[in-house]
C-alpha cells in the first residue's frame, strides 16, 4: 500500500493530508503561517509541526509516503526556491516536490494533472502546468508589475473612485455613488475624501461587493468594469496557456479566490471564459471543489505515477479540517 502526504501551507494556516492510495483519509494536521516571506523560522517550524500531526495521527513514519507534495505560499520567484528547497529537504521526506500553492489550487478544481488557474481574491495570480509537467505562473505583485487587475482591492479602489468621479461629473452617473456612501458610512464624497486625505481613511475591500451590486441592478459603469477586468483575468491565463503551448489542449481553467467564487454575477467569468477560449478553444472554466491542501495530494500521486480515478476525488472532495485543531501556534 502507497502512502500519500499533501501539505497547503499559507499565509495564516499550514494544512496537511495523509491518504493511502484509494485517496482514503488516514492522518491530518494543521499549524500557524507557513509562509517564508513573513519568517522563514515559523514558517518551517509550522509545516514540520502539521506534518508531524499527520504522520501521527496515520501511524506511519516519513519512509512510508511515497510522495509528499508541497503547495507553498510565497514561492513565487527563484530567490523564494532558494530558501525554500533547503527548508523542505531538511523535512526529510524521501520523496518531494514542492509548487507555489497556486499550483495546487489548480488540481483541487480539475481531475487532470494539467491545467490552468486564476486566483482573484484580495491580490491576483494565475498559474497554468501543461501535459509534460512544465509550470509557469505570474502575479501576486500589484498593478505597477503589471497585475492587480480584477482583485478584490482593484474592485475596491474602482468602487470609491467611481463614487467620487460621479459627484465631481468627471465621470458617468452610477449606482455606485450612493451604494459606497451608504457602506462606508459617510453623508457625502467631500466628507469621504476628507478622511482619505486627512485622516487616513483607506477603501475596504467590502466595497468591491458592491461592483458585482450594482451590475445586478443594472449599473452600465459596475457592469462595463466587470466585463473589462475578467476579460484582463482570461488574457493572464491566455498569455500562460500560449507561453506552454497548450492552445490546441483540453483542459479546465480552474477559478478560485473570494472575487471569483462567491459572486452571483456571472459578468466576469463570461468575460474571463469567452477570452481564453480565443486562445484555446478546448479551455473550459471549473471550480475549486475540494480542499486546496487535497489538490496538493492529488500532485503528489501525480508525480508518484499514481493514476487518478473518479473515486480517488470524491473521497479527497469529503476531507475536511473543521473539527481539527493545530498543534502549534504562529508565533509570527
Amino acid at each position: 500500500m502507497n502512502f500519500f502526504l499533501g501539505v497547503d501551507a499559507g499565509g495564516s494556516k499550514t494544512y496537511s493530508l495523509i491518504v493511502n492510495e484509494k485517496g482514503e483519509t488516514l492522518g491530518r494536521g494543521v499549524s500557524g503561517n507557513g509562509n517564508h516571506q513573513t519568517n522563514p523560522r515559523h514558517a518551517e517550524d509550522n509545516i514540520a509541526a502539521a506534518c508531524h500531526q499527520a504522520l501521527r495521527e496515520a501511524g506511519l513514519s516519513k519512509d512510508n509516503i511515497a510522495y509528499a507534495y508541497f503547495g507553498l505560499a510565497g514561492a513565487d520567484r527563484e530567490p523564494d526556491y532558494e530558501v525554500l528547497r533547503p527548508m523542505i529537504q531538511r523535512l526529510e521526506f524521501p520523496r518531494h516536490s514542492i509548487a507555489c500553492d497556486t499550483m495546487i489550487a489548480m488540481r483541487s478544481g480539475t481531475a487532470r494533472s494539467y491545467g490552468a488557474v486564476v486566483i482573484s481574491g484580495t491580490g491576483f495570480n494565475a498559474a497554468a502546468r501543461n501535459r509534460a509537467g512544465e509550470e509557469l505562473q505570474y502575479g501576486g505583485f500589484g498593478y505597477i508589475y503589471g497585475d492587480g487587475q480584477g482583485s478584490g482591492r482593484d474592485l475596491a479602489n474602482f468602487a470609491f473612485r467611481s463614487a467620487v468621479r460621479a459627484w465631481d461629473l468627471r465621470g458617468e452617473s452610477t449606482l455606485l455613488h450612493e451604494l459606497v456612501l451608504r457602506a462606508a458610512g459617510f453623508q457625502s464624497v467631500p466628507q469621504m475624501l476628507d478622511a482619505a486625505l486627512d485622516n487616513g481613511y483607506t477603501p475596504p475591500l467590502t466595497l468591491a461587493e458592491l461592483v458585482f451590486e450594482a451590475a445586478d441592478q443594472g449599473d452600465e459603469v459596475a457592469a462595463r468594469y466587470l466585463a473589462e477586468q475578467g476579460s484582463e483575468l482570461g488574457n493572464a491565463a491566455a498569455a500562460l496557456i500560449r507561453r506552454l503551448g497548450m492552445e490546441k489542449d483540453e483542459f479546465d481553467v480552474v477559478l478560485g479566490g473570494s472575487v471569483l467564487s462567491k459572486s452571483r454575477s456571472t459578468i466576469m467569468t463570461d468575460a474571463l471564459a469567452e477570452t481564453v477560449r480565443m486562445t484555446a478553444p478546448g479551455a473550459k472554466v471549473a471550480r475549486i471543489n475540494m480542499e486546496p491542501v487535497a489538490g496538493a495530494v492529488l500532485s503528489a500521486m501525480d508525480m508518484a505515477g499514481h493514476a487518478v480515478n473518479e473515486e480517488i476525488m470524491s473521497r479527497l472532495r469529503s476531507a475536511s479540517f473543521r473539527d481539527l485543531k493545530g498543534e502549534a501556534k504562529d508565533e509570527q
